[in-house]
């Protein structure tokens, strides 16, 4: 019974008395929000991103933060919280793709033909072999934060979530990475433009 009161009052909740609820654990407050905000949102993505795909996917994935995060929000406008949360989530998805498009316009550039002499072809397998041979350099965490983010495009929320890193420690990973690959790919100046391409 007490479930169905909260359901039927929330309607009639400002949003900061539904945040509160929600931050204390009830799921219908999170729905709530989700209904009075995702379209809104979803526009607004749609509007960034041309994609509706990936503006439904932007958007969930801003409410699933927001639950998971739900006890240790400071939030003093939900509204302001959301469309900021959501600015800086397509930001990063638009940074993301770029930096897919861009490698893969690399391989399909630098990867050698099937004409392609036995020269280029070796000139082209030194230049993988010396970015694998450095990156097995680093940490196995390093590794795996640079690999996440350069070569298959997630964005640092991303990586974040997936191993369970805080933002500035995948930021420390990357950077470090970087500083490395930057002394070693000296010779190969527009793949490293590409890999750093993006850099926070």
């Amino acid at each position: 019974m007490a479930a169905d009161v909260r359901l039927s009052s929330l309607k009639e909740w400002d949003d900061d008395q539904v945040l509160s609820a929600m931050s204390e654990g009830n799921r219908l407050a999170l729905a709530e929000l989700y209904e009075r905000y995702w379209y809104v949102l979803y526009r607004v993505a749609f509007q960034k991103t041309k994609s509706s795909e990936m503006a439904e996917e932007l958007v969930q994935d801003l409410f699933v933060q927001l639950w998971q995060k739900r006890a240790s929000l400071t939030v003093r406008r939900v509204d302001s919280y959301l469309f900021g949360a959501l600015k800086y989530s397509v930001i990063d998805s638009i940074k993301s793709r770029i930096v897919h498009e861009k490698f893969q316009e690399y391989q399909q550039f630098f990867a050698p033909q099937v004409d392609s002499s036995t020269e280029d072809q070796l000139a082209y397998s030194d230049l993988l072999g010396t970015i694998e041979t450095e990156l097995l350099k680093l940490p196995p965490k390093t590794q795996e934060v640079f690999r996440m983010s350069r070569f298959e495009g997630q964005t640092i929320p991303e990586i974040s979530q997936k191993l369970a890193l805080t933002d500035k420690a995948v930021e420390y990973h990357l950077s470090k990475a970087l500083k490395l690959l930057r002394t070693q790919l000296r010779d190969y100046s527009f793949v490293w433009l590409l890999i750093s391409f993006g850099q926070l």
